[in-house]
């Protein structure tokens, strides 16, 4: 006997496509606008959250991939139009409540998202390169994963993942830009080419704050941030907003590094903020032969994190030694991290250890209420 597709089959099946940026079901977002079913044949329907969208094509495809998958399927047609003003803000409602003030998620005590803040004592240690390349790295490992670029005025986040994309807003809640498994904002999502940023301590604490709780990043499992250089006005605002942030701390082997990066591993006794490790960068360089060279000396991670123990009271460990990799810079370059394209060489091999240690979710589920209902049949 053939089946016959019902309205219900189709819906089912597009139960299971996600909005890529909010990565809900899009049956759960009100998103099917309608279904039109003529025998074996399908017409569908789909309301994108505003005109432009820049995942309409993958939707599309996503929607005609899982109703093609209908037994006895014939013609599948997916169109499109756009939600109106009130639907977005009822779509916006839905996922953020009626809060005039959004809070910071990450902020609350029932959160489980895991908070990394990525500091450096000086520029130009490769905190930035650390902080896309782990968050690659974690969410190889199926973790939800998102980078707050707090390095206002040197942002670099959006360039090291190779994407120029805008982000996206569904009435004042702003949807984070995604590439290689990771949600991202930046600053520089909202200049124009490379402008320069000239503002002063409360503008960067609000861009921060806003960064934090103005956009929609679903249930993440880690959070990142990649702080500025040093121990100023972005570090002091992170530690007000998250003051469960945990810091990494990322130094190069050479003394001079090696003295103002416990500079800012020492803010933590200010913050109240747990130093959760020292990542050394630039370690000695693997040469053909297989010999190395320590270009920028030797033990500059074991003393920071030796000296952080000390002085914080707490075991602070030196998580890894990262050598020194022109590949990671031209990942960097190009865009597609080192992690990527070059999962073998010795400098992936030393971050995916890194991330191996911060694999775990701050809290286990294990005994909490989880507000499951429960419907009768």
């Amino acid at each position: 006997m053939t089946h016959m597709i019902s309205e219900s089959d189709v819906r089912a099946a597009l139960s299971r496509v996600d909005d890529p940026e909010i990565g809900k079901p899009i049956t759960e977002l009100g998103m099917v606008k309608s279904v039109a079913v003529d025998g074996p044949n399908v017409d569908v329907e789909i309301y994108l959250t505003i005109a432009g969208c820049p995942m309409k094509t993958t939707i599309v495809a996503n929607a005609e991939a899982a109703i093609k998958e209908i037994p006895g399927i014939g013609a599948v047609s997916v169109s499109t139009d756009v939600m109106s003003d009130e639907q977005r803000r009822e779509l916006r409602t839905s996922l953020r409540g009626h809060a005039d003030n959004p809070e910071i998620p990450f902020a609350k005590a029932s959160s489980t998202t895991r908070v990394f803040a990525v500091a450096s004592g000086k520029g130009g240690v490769g905190k930035s390169s650390m902080t896309a390349n782990l968050a690659v790295a974690l969410a190889q490992r199926g973790l939800k994963v998102g980078i707050v670029d707090a390095d206002i005025y040197g942002h670099s986040i959006p360039g090291l993942f190779g994407t120029d994309e805008r982000p996206t807003a569904v009435d004042d809640m702003i949807m984070p830009v995604q590439a290689h498994g990771v949600k991202m904002i930046s600053i520089a999502h909202f200049t124009e080419g490379n402008a320069p940023v000239m503002w002063r301590g409360p503008m960067l604490q609000r861009a921060i704050q806003q960064f934090l709780a103005d956009v929609f990043w679903g249930d993440l499992d880690i959070l990142m941030l990649d702080l500025p250089p040093g121990t100023g006005d972005v570090a002091i605002a992170v530690g007000q907003l998250l003051p469960n942030a945990e810091l990494l701390v990322v130094t190069t082997p050479q003394d001079a590094a090696a003295e103002v990066a416990e500079r800012a591993g020492t803010a933590s006794l200010q913050t109240h903020q747990r130093v959760a490790g020292v990542i050394e960068n630039m370690g000695a360089m693997v040469l053909p032969d297989g010999s190395t060279m320590a270009v920028f000396g030797e033990g500059g991670g074991a003393k920071v994190a030796e000296r952080l123990s000390t002085l914080t009271g707490t075991n602070v460990p030196l998580l890894g030694e990262v050598p020194l990799d022109p590949a990671l810079r031209q990942g960097g370059d190009s865009g597609m991290p080192v992690v990527i394209v070059a999962p073998e060489s010795p400098t992936a091999v030393a971050i995916n250890k890194i991330a191996d240690s911060l694999h775990k979710r701050r809290d286990s589920i294990a005994g909490k209420t989880l507000g499951l209902g429960v419907s009768a049949k």
